[in-house]
């Protein structure tokens, strides 16, 4: 059975490592039969949680603030997998999609909890310039965890500092994989 997938992709490169990544997934999760939904963090007008304990999940757009998470929360409501592609910054995620992540809690807030659970499942592509990714693998790893999605795997490609570098890589390969192996 085909699934709804929805990418956050938090790179500030539209054509950069982690969209290669990206779009090597999405060809295998098409090939597959899934249909994507990426959304590109960096062109969009997300602001940072307030940390008001406003947001109301079963409204239709739960948090209090009103900016293009109200694209995001939908597609994630009503999709099966969400893929978090990422370059490493600073040993984490990026700063756009971590701000994302954290206004996805709006979506656990109020009348019920729309986020956890729900039989979805969760996958990390990351590039980066050196191949620290411990301390975000721990992030991540625990985020599955209180989220009680699968954790379906990482592709992690590390020596890739400059646009291109990826290019050839067994990386863009298993991310390829990773995507079509989602049914």
């Amino acid at each position: 059975m085909a699934k709804k997938i929805v990418i956050l992709n938090g790179s500030p490169r539209k054509k950069g490592n982690t969209s290669a990544l990206v779009k090597s997934f999405t060809e295998g999760a098409k090939s597959a039969g899934n249909t994507v939904t990426e959304f590109f963090l960096d062109s969009m007008n997300i602001h940072g949680c307030k940390g008001c304990f406003g947001g109301h999940s079963s409204r239709e757009f739960p948090c209090v603030q009103k900016d293009d998470m109200e694209q995001i929360y939908p597609a994630v409501r009503e999709c099966d997998v969400v893929i978090f592609a990422t370059p490493l910054y600073y040993w984490n995620m990026s700063g756009q999609i971590r701000t994302a992540i954290d206004r996805l809690f709006a979506l656990e807030e109020g009348d019920g909890n729309l986020l956890r659970g729900h039989d979805r499942s969760s996958a990390l592509l990351m590039a980066a310039e050196g191949n620290g990714f411990e301390d975000v693998l721990l992030y991540y790893d625990h985020l599955m965890e209180h989220l009680r999605w699968e954790n379906l795997g990482h592709v992690l490609a590390g020596g890739n500092g400059d646009v291109g570098d990826i290019d050839g890589k067994p990386e863009l390969q298993e991310a390829y994989e990773l995507g079509k192996s989602i049914r």
